[in-house]
């Protein structure tokens, strides 16, 4: 259906443009000299936008000059780069893609929690520095007998639960609200789960209900030898209270995969030698990233064959 007009702000992997041409008209907007008189040329006839990068937000400003537009679809599971409020009180669907990245994000949880814990990337520096035979590197925190708390027990805080379980550790969560057969402690408030445990792993959605979540306050409720986890997004934490935390003493390590302005993480947190930090690696598998990029496409194409969305986020006006 070549009629089918497809705006793309910004590339993404390569075979969703290279699917997305076989069955629409795909507008590649990085490609213009001129993105501003390419965009106003091609906006009439626009009905579906495809969002590949965080840092290209679709916002209230940009949808509303597509008239046309019945459809956004998201790469990721988290959407707050898209205004999808707006997008659902105008009649257009948001699209996004749970489910296929809960193991490989789950893994670099864990994986974080044992980096920060133990120490490990610091450790290997020690060796390869060549300073290993001047002395043992110094002893560092366990795992042994600490409790989790999950902030954001969907389907990724899920699968963390499960991994964490099989390292001997507790689990207790905060979310909006307790979960039916769930038989982990509920905690109604972050800074009362950050208080029952000393490892906090993120796993909330981000936008501007959980904006800063994690502050000053739940920072020191978790305490000197408290952990943070972050692999959800970098707004949900207050950036200059962390560092501070770090800093300070206030609580022992953090292991990060995202960040409040990506990507570009602060200066002085890299500085810190009890932060371990990533580049927003979480999903970044070959297998992941295609089964990801797969679903963007069968839910814009799904759309056009008159299905309906896949995986619609719950602002969506669609209902089956």
């Amino acid at each position: 259906m070549a009629s089918f007009e497809v705006l793309m702000p910004v590339p993404g992997m390569p075979e969703i443009a290279d699917r997305l041409e076989r069955r629409v008209k795909l507008h590649k907007l990085w490609e213009a000299a001129d993105r501003e008189e390419r965009l106003a040329a091609i906006a009439p006839n626009v009905r579906a936008i495809v969002s590949t990068w965080v840092s290209a937000p679709v916002d209230a400003t940009l949808m509303s000059r597509l008239p046309k537009l019945e459809i956004v679809a998201s790469f990721g599971v988290g959407y707050d780069h898209i205004d999808a409020a707006w997008a659902g009180q105008h009649g257009v669907v948001v699209t996004h893609t749970p489910g296929v990245l809960d193991e490989d994000v789950a893994d670099i949880a864990i994986a974080l929690t044992l980096a920060a814990t133990r120490r490990l990337p610091q450790a290997e520096r020690y060796l390869r520095e060549g300073r290993w035979p001047s002395g043992a590197y110094r002893l560092t925190a366990s795992l042994r007998g600490r409790t989790m708390g999950i902030l954001g027990l969907g389907r990724i805080g899920a699968a963390i639960a499960r991994r964490a379980e099989a390292f001997g550790l507790k689990i207790a969560y905060h979310g909006r609200h307790k979960q039916d057969g769930v038989a982990y402690p509920y905690y109604e408030t972050p800074i009362a789960l950050a208080e029952a445990c000393d490892i906090l792993v993120i796993a909330a959605p981000g936008g501007p209900a959980t904006r800063h979540i994690v502050d000053s306050r739940v920072l020191a409720a978790l305490g000197a030898d408290g952990v943070l986890v972050n692999i959800a997004r970098g707004s949900l934490v207050d950036e200059r209270a962390l560092i501070a935390a770090l800093r300070d003493g206030v609580i022992l390590a953090a292991g990060l995969d995202v960040y409040e302005k990506e990507p570009n993480a602060p200066t002085e947190l890299i500085a810190l030698d009890n932060a371990v930090l990533l580049p927003h690696v979480g999903s970044a598998t070959r297998h992941t990233r295609a089964a990801m990029a797969n679903l963007v496409v069968d839910n814009l194409l799904s759309w056009v064959d008159g299905k309906g969305p896949l995986t619609p986020t719950p602002e969506t006006p669609w209902r089956r």
